[in-house]
């Protein structure tokens, strides 16, 4: 647990509001911040330079009836990958809407009155959950025989790599860069992939086997990822890669990925 949460608070139109809970609470456990200057739209705050360069821990939108559409169009463009988490101060909004804004990305929300105590154990917890899990598969259980959903055979994409084909060893800052794979801008990616597949020229590789190491490690630095951003639920993880159910399945069964160790209560989206 961390000994101080910095918390952003974006509320545009609602200044006075935000500007009130400004300040240190919990004896400086929990800091709230209002951005300067204000934000005019919810796309505005999401955007913010300070949101993604990790300035904050979290982020808390205002939100109510009035301003509910704009924060799902905001966050609907970012395709499931917040700047920082999220979380909704929920101002008379029906279950149905909180849920819709989870579903777009939000990682927990809190409803009024305003309890620092609640908001404290709420990010806490939200921070602890999407953090990204370091889990070591030994035994590949998971895609043994390679069904498919429901028993059936697996698709005919969902193959392992060939056989002889020698996995590179992976290094421990390859491990802190796919860890926060979810985070990383499109130019972050493309060196990635360039180191990679300049470290697999070297080799005596063919051009595709090459490529099919660069692809394989990426997938599953990706899943692992999702999974663990949502706490092993594969319904939310293939929404958020913008992937049919079905075709993130096979992608686990192929790289022998099990989302059991991700979960912090028993299964509810088994096949």
């Amino acid at each position: 647990m961390r000994e101080r949460l910095d918390c952003a608070i974006l509320a545009p139109g609602r200044e006075d509001w935000a500007g009130a809970l400004r300040g240190p609470h919990l004896g400086g456990r929990l800091v709230l911040h209002t951005p300067q200057p204000p934000h005019g739209a919810a796309a505005d705050a999401l955007a913010d330079p300070s949101m993604a360069r990790g300035r904050y821990d979290a982020g808390l939108l205002y939100v109510d009836e009035a301003s509910i559409r704009d924060w799902r169009t905001a966050l609907a463009a970012l395709a499931g990958r917040p700047p920082a988490v999220l979380l909704v101060y929920a101002v008379g909004l029906r279950a149905q809407a909180v849920r819709d804004l989870m579903a777009l990305g939000v990682a927990d929300f809190v409803r009024p009155p305003f309890c620092p105590e609640e908001l404290r154990a709420r990010l806490d917890h939200a921070l602890n959950r999407l953090a990204p899990a370091c889990i070591s598969e030994h035994v590949p259980l998971y895609g043994a025989g390679l069904s498919g959903p429901g028993g059936g055979p697996a698709s005919p994409h969902a193959r392992a790599l060939p056989a002889g084909a020698p996995e590179p060893p992976v290094t421990e800052s390859e491990i802190a860069f796919c860890n926060t794979i979810l985070d990383r801008s499109g130019n972050e990616l493309e060196a990635y992939a360039v180191a990679v597949a300049m470290q697999r020229a070297t080799s005596r590789e063919s051009f595709r086997a090459a490529k099919c190491q660069v692809v394989a490690r990426f997938e599953r630095a990706y899943i692992r990822a999702a999974l663990g951003r949502h706490a092993g639920n594969i319904t939310l993880a293939a929404r958020m890669a913008q992937k049919h159910r079905r075709a993130f399945w096979a992608l686990m069964r192929k790289h022998d990925i099990d989302p059991s160790p991700y979960r912090r209560t028993p299964a509810s989206d088994a096949e």
